[in-house]
């Protein structure tokens, strides 16, 4: 399960982040993560409550928004969003396209402390 792993690495960032700006708690921490990540929101959750443990960050709510995956059409410039896959048919002009322009994001977007 290597959302453990990303999990440590986000609460590594947001206990860093907690320190310097002397915050006595975490209140929320938002996580962005594209659809194609390879990353199971679910398995996520389970992680954030064993990390946050004993830590400034227990309790605080995890929100995760996910990120559609989109791509760009090199023939015709449409940009559009795909479901499954990291190549995709043009839905206007039904070239294949392998331009993924979103979709993989595993980012830290925002902390809440005080």
């Amino acid at each position: 399960m290597h959302e453990v792993g990303i999990m440590e690495s986000a609460i590594d960032a947001v206990l860093h982040q907690a320190r310097v700006h002397q915050a006595q708690r975490v209140h929320r921490i938002v996580l962005r993560i594209g659809t194609l990540a390879g990353v199971e929101p679910d398995a996520l959750r389970f992680a954030f409550d064993v990390v946050t443990h004993g830590t400034v960050a227990a309790g605080a709510e995890l929100a995760i928004e996910s990120v559609p995956a989109r791509a760009r059409c090199a023939a015709c410039a449409a940009d559009f969003t795909i479901t499954t896959g990291f190549i995709a048919t043009c839905p206007r002009c039904g070239q294949l396209s392998g331009d993924l322009r979103s979709g993989r994001e595993l980012e830290l977007a925002r902390i809440e402390m005080s």
